[in-house]
């Protein structure tokens, strides 16, 4: 995670652009209402499908002018780097086998890039847009927006302050229903072709999100991990289920699973830590709330915004607590830790520790994860190190 930007600094709307997200695309949508929470950026141009006739219907549907819909994302990048008040972030909202090539050419034009995960659709590609990252001046934020969340902060800062000591297990779990039969919609099409969406069905579309958040609240690093991965529906060519066991440096043990097969779970991710001094238990659904249970006393709820919580999840919260913050609110808080370090690097200045947002370095990790997945459960369930 980063730690760039000061939120004091906020000055005029940021210009963005948008890659993908047309108009039968789900998260484009979301994309664009995070961005506006907070009033922090503008949209102003994109190529919003990967037809023109699209990408012309998509544009004019949200209000962009017709000269700032570009038929691909190489000529908006190009032109956009030229024109006078052109953009300075985009987003890029795109299947995944897109967000490499789209990301490298804003990023060579010096051009900030917010992107969906997982980084790519493989590691080759994860590798080398994280070397265009780093010879470009411009940031790379990666929307893992589990992150955001208010509760998520509260659990690491309790963590980071060993208030459950010695972290040793860890089991993380992201379950979905939606694709316990054959799909043949748009949003299933993609994901379930390893073309676009990469080697990992399941484990790339919600395991890097499960891998991420227990990265990000406990700090901790991968040794190596064995995998089970299944393709439960017939014809299916990338996995729909995974049970994943890990071993961390310093030797705590974690589990993952993820499934998009298990009825009766709509966007159950769930999170549990457990130290030598306390555990905490944190679930998506019910996201204002985490549980705190120091060892030998009784269980002790805490929630967003109320007493008991610290800085961190008082800086991602908008509204008094028993007011449910959730989704919407932790992808905004996402773009707007980013319009903080968009808006420093205007005046090359630096941010305070507390701004932190997914950068390139948590995504090639998680596009590793994903390699390290299939290679590990085609090997069966072998222990594998990521590479």
């Amino acid at each position: 995670m980063a730690t760039e930007s000061n939120s004091k600094h906020v000055g005029r709307r940021i210009r963005l652009g948008m890659v993908g997200g047309g108009n039968d695309a789900f998260i484009g949508g979301v994309h664009r209402i995070a961005s506006r929470i907070d009033d922090r950026y503008e949209l102003v141009a994109g190529a919003l499908s990967s037809t023109a006739e699209k990408s012309r219907a998509s544009g004019l549907a949200i209000g962009l002018s017709e000269d700032r819909i570009y038929d691909d994302f190489k000529s908006m990048a190009m032109r956009e780097a030229r024109i006078k008040d052109g953009i300075e972030a985009v987003a890029i909202v795109t299947p995944n086998h897109v967000h490499y090539p789209a990301a490298r050419e804003f990023l060579k034009r010096g051009i900030h890039v917010i992107c969906d995960k997982p980084l790519t659709s493989s590691l080759a590609d994860a590798k080398k847009l994280a070397k265009s990252a780093g010879d470009s001046d411009a940031l790379f934020v990666l929307t893992h927006n589990y992150t955001g969340y208010p509760m998520v902060r509260q659990g690491r800062e309790m963590i980071e302050s060993g208030e459950l000591g010695q972290v040793r297990v860890i089991q993380v779990e992201y379950a979905q229903d939606w694709l316990t039969e054959a799909q043949d919609f748009k949003q299933a099409e993609w994901r379930t072709d390893p073309e676009r969406s990469g080697v990992g069905g399941c484990t790339g579309d919600i395991g890097t999100h499960a891998f991420n958040l227990l990265s990000f609240m406990t700090g901790l690093t991968i040794d190596s991990l064995a995998a089970d991965l299944q393709a439960f529906v017939d014809g299916r060519q990338v996995d729909d289920n995974a049970h994943v066991m890990m071993r961390f440096e310093g030797g705590a043990r974690g589990m993952l699973w993820a499934s998009q097969v298990a009825p009766g779970n709509e966007n159950s991710l769930k999170i549990r830590i457990y130290g030598d001094k306390g555990g905490l238990e944190w679930a998506q659904e019910d996201p204002n709330y985490l549980w705190f249970t120091p060892y030998g006393e009784p269980k002790r709820l805490l929630t967003r915004n109320g007493s008991g919580t610290g800085e961190a999840a008082a800086r991602m919260s908008r509204i008094p607590p028993g007011h449910p913050e959730g989704y919407l609110e932790g992808f905004a808080n996402i773009y707007s830790e980013a319009a903080d370090a968009i808006i420093a690097h205007r005046g090359g200045e630096s941010v305070g520790k507390e701004v932190m947002y997914p950068t390139i370095d948590d995504g090639l990790v998680g596009v590793q994860f994903i390699d390290a997945c299939v290679r590990s459960s085609s090997r069966n369930s072998a222990w594998v190190k990521l590479g």
